[in-house]
C-alpha cells in the first residue's frame, strides 16, 4: 500500500476528504520521528509499538567481495507487532 492509497482508505473510513486524511497522516508521521529522535518509545496498544535502537559502529563484510569495511554508529527504529494486531495477522 502506498501513501496515497493509505490516504485515501483514511478519508473513506473516518469521512474525511482526502486532504484532511493527508494532513492527519503528515500530523502522525512527524510526531512519531520526532519521539524517536528523542529517543523515546511510540506505544499503540494492540497495534504495536516503534522503538528507538543506537546501534554501535563495528565492521561489516561485504557478501559480494568478502571485503571487511567499517560501519558507522546509527541510530534506528525497530517495530514490534501488538498482540491484537497479531492475532489479526494470523486469523
Amino acid at each position: 500500500m502506498t501513501k496515497a492509497e493509505l490516504v485515501a482508505e483514511m478519508a473513506d473510513k473516518a469521512g474525511l476528504n482526502k486532504a484532511q486524511a493527508k494532513v492527519a497522516l503528515d500530523a502522525f508521521i512527524s510526531s512519531v520521528s520526532t519521539s524517536l529522535k528523542a529517543g523515546k518509545e511510540v506505544r499503540l496498544v494492540g497495534f504495536g509499538s516503534f522503538v528507538p535502537i543506537k546501534r554501535p559502529a563495528g565492521t561489516a563484510r561485504n557478501p559480494r567481495t568478502g571485503e571487511t569495511v567499517k560501519r558507522k554508529a546509527q541510530a534506528t527504529c525497530r517495530f514490534r507487532v501488538g498482540d491484537a494486531l497479531k492475532d489479526v495477522l494470523n486469523s
